[in-house]
């Protein structure tokens, strides 16, 4: 089944079984079990799109604190999973949100906040299959679990629109892409990561298909000597902009070798910020729609939004 039709699907049995989807306590990304007895009223956020989709589900008001490089709350006092833990239970938070690479680098943190009596959940779905679940475990944990069900609804209408334009290009015009995680490292997305299915949703063509996936994250490892193997079939390189891929048009014009990318000669670089392609929010239906304006400019640039 292809991916698009699988999220549609994911997204009617969501409807139809949504409802006891959650039953019985979560379990994260680390393994760790956390038994919703009552919503958690006063959440930490150390990931933006943690906060992006709680704010989405209207569980912003139960937000004490963020990240420090999420300005999306503003006023809230800023964290780092860095900083003391004495400081973020300064806050009397009942649940820390965090993600799976953070229990790795800083378990010292993840040990003094559970050894206090706090909730502390690991979660950051891999791969689209895993966004719905994502979701409704947000929502259970803060007690909108029919908001969170919503955003799901919301997600397959928009992603159905897009599909209807998608589907009117035929496959011989399909464009034939290389998708850039990281410049500097010359790493693409992993195969089935939410960046290729923002591609695939949007018409394009993953010309990385045989990239290696690093550990269990969405970046795959490829080489320029890959790359470069594959110059004649790039139509478009597209790269994610953002703190991870600080990347201009320019470096990619400049990067020695790269001139012979069809793409490059054609002056077909585009850039799409990060935060559209490779965090588990809403966002994503924005960034599916720039990427097929991006692809197919000519197309109709009607929006996606799935209101």
């Amino acid at each position: 089944m292809k991916p698009i039709k699988r999220i549609l699907l994911v997204v009617v049995l969501l409807l139809v079984y949504g409802g006891s989807a959650l039953a019985g306590p979560i379990v994260d990304a680390d393994g760790r079990v956390t038994v919703v007895k009552k919503p958690f009223t006063r959440i930490i956020s150390l990931y933006p799109a943690h906060t992006r989709n709680l704010i989405d589900m209207g569980a912003g008001k139960q937000i004490v604190a963020v990240g420090r490089s999420d300005h999306q709350m503003q006023g809230l006092p800023k964290l780092s999973f860095r900083d003391d833990p004495e400081r973020l239970l300064a806050l009397h938070p009942d649940l820390v949100l965090i993600r799976p690479m953070i229990s790795r680098a800083y378990p010292r943190l993840v040990s003094r906040l559970t050894q206090s009596g706090v909730a502390v959940v690991s979660l950051q779905p891999s791969a689209m299959d895993e966004l719905f679940r994502y979701w409704q475990t947000l929502g259970k944990l803060s007690g909108h679990e029919q908001e969170a069900k919503k955003m799901g609804t919301r997600f397959g209408r928009g992603l159905a629109e897009i599909n209807r334009k998608v589907s009117r290009i035929p496959q011989a015009e399909r464009k034939r892409v290389y998708f850039e995680s990281i410049h500097k490292r010359m790493k693409t997305f992993a195969p089935g990561s939410m960046a290729i299915f923002v591609l695939e949703s949007a018409g394009g063509i993953n010309v990385a298909v045989d990239a290696r996936q690093v550990r269990k994250t969405n970046i795959a490892a490829y080489g320029k000597e890959h790359i470069l193997a594959k110059a004649n079939e790039i139509d478009v390189f597209l790269a994610q902009k953002g703190r991870m891929n600080p990347v201009t048009v320019e470096m990619i014009k400049n990067e020695p070798g790269f001139q012979v990318i069809k793409a490059v000669k054609n002056n077909q670089i585009y850039l799409v910020d990060e935060k559209l392609v490779s965090r588990p929010t809403l966002g994503l239906l924005e960034g599916i729609s720039q990427v097929f304006t991006l692809l197919y400019p000519q197309e109709d640039r009607a929006g996606v939004d799935g209101r």
